[in-house]
């Protein structure tokens, strides 16, 4: 049995992400994410505006008439989860952890999968496999996947990206949606990254926290590595050393932009203020109107 407090939170957790799906994303889900191909329904009589090219000329020929053969989209999909749950997902220093904005996002996502009946999966991993929860359909699922996801202890607190893609390449063979959550913070990832595109419709979403690209001008702190855990004695007063700092994490930054455009990967970027599902909501709509235009 879970603890009255953990049922509260995922029960919470359920109704925003429900009202969310409800409220905000609405068709936006099903109109970004077509069905894998279409399959024949009937065949019926043609009508003034019907495409030519849909007519089947051997019942034609039968009835004496044009008949035109139906396709429907086969919607059914399959989305996968892909998240960090390593040692940094902890961190958070405004409204929320990153592991609980990863939660949530999940948890949007989730439920706009069972809305459109379609499968949801889940791949924690942090330097290893942490849990994997084939998809399935349903309501029950998608909340033990949310809670899976908020309080899993993982077994390492390390990242790695590459057992994470591999994984995915071993146990999804055929095309899914993915997205892959994580602060990114690892390297050597990037030729995995790039064939898991070529398989699945692979988004990125990165999740940082202000302090991990700003440091404050506070003296002398000592900070801990969460994944290694490390200790370090930081003079953050010095100018040089914060100038240097946030020139390497925007060179991070700035690496990964340029990954995802030359594999031709959507990358949503949210922080742990607050605003993380305004950021989903806005690539949903952002990707309509692309397909749109296309």
């Amino acid at each position: 049995m879970l603890p009255v407090e953990i049922l509260r939170q995922i029960r919470r957790l359920h109704l925003r992400a429900r009202r969310a799906v409800e409220d905000l994303l609405g068709g936006e889900y099903h109109s970004v994410f077509k069905g894998t191909g279409l399959s024949f329904e009937e065949v019926r009589e043609y009508q003034p505006g019907d495409d030519v090219r849909s007519i089947d000329w051997n019942v034609t020929a039968r009835m004496g008439s044009p008949f035109i053969k139906r396709y429907v989209e086969e919607r059914e999909l399959t989305l996968l989860l892909v998240v960090d749950v390593s040692g940094s997902q902890d961190f958070g220093t405004l409204r929320q952890s990153k592991r609980s904005v990863v939660a949530e996002l999940a948890a949007l996502l989730s439920f706009a999968a069972i809305h459109n009946n379609d499968r949801v999966g889940l791949i924690a991993f942090s330097d290893q496999i942490e849990e994997f929860l084939p998809p399935h359909k349903g309501a029950k699922h998608a909340l033990r996947l949310i809670r899976d996801i908020l309080f899993h202890e993982p077994k390492h607190t390390g990242t790695s990206l590459i057992c994470a893609l591999d994984y995915l390449q071993k146990v999804q063979h055929k095309r899914a949606i993915v997205f892959l959550m994580s602060d990114f913070l690892d390297q050597g990832y990037e030729r995995l990254l790039r064939l898991a595109a070529r398989r699945h419709d692979l988004i990125l979403v990165r999740v940082t926290d202000t302090r991990e690209t700003e440091l404050p001008a506070i003296g002398l702190v000592q900070l801990e590595d969460a994944e290694t855990g490390g200790q370090y004695l930081v003079h953050m007063s010095n100018g040089a050393f914060r100038r240097q700092f946030q020139a390497q994490v925007r060179q991070r930054q700035e690496e990964l932009r340029r990954l995802a455009r030359g594999a031709s990967l959507d990358l949503i970027e949210v922080g742990t203020d607050g605003t993380h599902l305004d950021s989903l909501v806005r690539f949903f709509q952002q990707r309509e109107r692309r397909q749109r235009r296309t």
